[in-house]
C-alpha cells in the first residue's frame, strides 16, 4: 500500500518543514504506510472527540485532512528516549491543526454533512434571518468558507497554539499564491470545545445566549476568536456568527480522560463561530501578546 503524505510535526513550538521529510519517506515505504495508518486512526479519534455522535463521517474527513499534505501540522513527540519507548501516550498524536475549504469541497459527503449539521444547529439557536444568511454563505462560491480544526489534549499547553496558527496562516497564504486547494477563505468556521460549571448553568437559558464569562474553553486560545464580535452576519465582512449547543447527552463523561479540566463538575458544550478572514491578523496579534514564550 502506498504511503500517505506526512504532515508537519510540531515539537517544542517549532513547526518542521514538510519537505525535509520527503527523502526519508522514500526509504521505507512499508514502515511509512504502517505509521500513516496509525496516524490516520489517531487523527480520526481526535476529530471524533469534536463531533461525538454528530452525523458527520469523521473517517472521511480525517482521510481528506491527511491527503492535504500542503496544509496542517500535528503535535507529536519527536525526540523520545529509549526509556520512554513503552509509553504509548508519548508515541501518539497529541493534537493537530488543519483546514478544509467547505466551498471547494462542495459535493464531498463529509463537507456537506458539516454544513447541514451547522445549519440545523443554527436553526435551533439563532434567528431565521441569521440562518438564511449562513445558508447563503455556504452556497456562495465567491466567498469560500474554511472549516478550521485545531485540536489537542488538554495537558498540552496553549503556547503551542501560536506557532501552529502562524504556520497554518503561512501555508494558506502560500496555497493562495500557488493556486492550491484551501488557498483562499473569506470566512473561517470554528467549533470549539467549551464548558460551563454545572452549578452555574441555567436549564431555562438558551445555549446560544450563554455569557462569555461563563464559558471555559478547552483550547484557551480560542477565547480570542470568540470575544468582541457581534452575533449576526448581516455585514459579513465585519461581524461573526456564534452560538453554543449542549453535548452532555452525547458525552460518555462530562470531564474524562485527557480532555478534562480539574475535578469541577462541568457541562460540555460546543461553540460555533464564523470568523471573517480579515480579522485573523488581529487575532494572531492577540495570540502573540498572550502566548509568546
Amino acid at each position: 500500500m502506498a504511503s500517505r503524505p506526512k504532515r508537519r510535526a510540531v515539537d517544542c513550538g517549532s513547526p518542521v518543514p514538510r519537505d525535509e521529510d520527503e527523502d526519508d519517506e522514500l526509504e521505507d515505504e512499508e514502515e511509512d504506510s504502517e505509521d500513516s495508518d496509525e496516524e490516520e486512526d489517531e487523527d480520526d479519534e481526535v476529530v471524533s472527540e469534536l463531533f461525538l455522535k454528530a452525523p458527520v463521517n469523521t473517517a472521511e474527513l480525517t482521510d481528506l485532512l491527511i491527503q492535504q499534505n500542503h496544509i496542517g501540522s500535528v503535535i507529536k513527540q519527536t525526540d523520545v528516549s529509549e526509556a520512554s519507548d513503552d509509553d504509548a501516550d508519548e508515541d501518539g498524536i497529541f493534537g493537530f491543526i488543519s483546514l478544509v475549504n467547505l466551498t471547494e469541497r462542495k459535493g464531498t459527503p463529509c463537507a456537506e454533512q458539516i454544513k447541514e449539521f451547522i445549519l440545523r444547529l443554527c436553526e435551533k439557536n439563532c434567528e431565521k434571518s441569521v440562518v438564511e444568511q449562513l445558508d447563503k454563505l455556504f452556497n456562495d462560491a465567491t466567498r469560500p468558507v474554511g472549516f478550521l480544526l485545531s485540536e489537542r489534549f488538554i495537558n498540552v499547553p496553549p503556547q503551542i497554539a501560536l506557532p501552529m496558527h502562524q504556520q497554518l496562516q503561512k501555508e494558506l497564504a502560500e496555497a493562495h499564491k500557488t493556486n492550491k486547494p484551501c488557498g483562499k477563505c473569506y470566512f473561517y468556521l470554528l467549533i470549539s470545545k467549551t464548558f460551563v460549571e454545572a452549578g452555574k448553568s441555567n436549564s431555562k437559558k438558551k445555549w446560544s445566549s450563554q455569557k462569555k464569562d461563563e464559558l471555559m474553553f478547552a483550547n484557551a486560545e480560542e477565547e480570542f476568536f470568540y470575544e468582541k464580535w457581534n452575533t449576526s452576519i448581516h455585514t459579513p465582512h465585519k461581524a461573526i456568527l456564534k452560538f453554543n449547543y449542549s453535548v452532555q447527552e452525547e458525552s460518555d463523561t462530562c470531564l474524562g480522560g485527557r480532555w478534562s479540566f480539574d475535578d469541577v463538575p462541568m457541562k460540555p458544550l460546543r461553540t460555533v463561530m464564523l470568523i471573517p478572514s480579515d480579522k485573523m491578523n488581529e487575532i494572531m496579534d492577540k495570540l502573540k501578546e498572550h502566548l509568546s514564550v
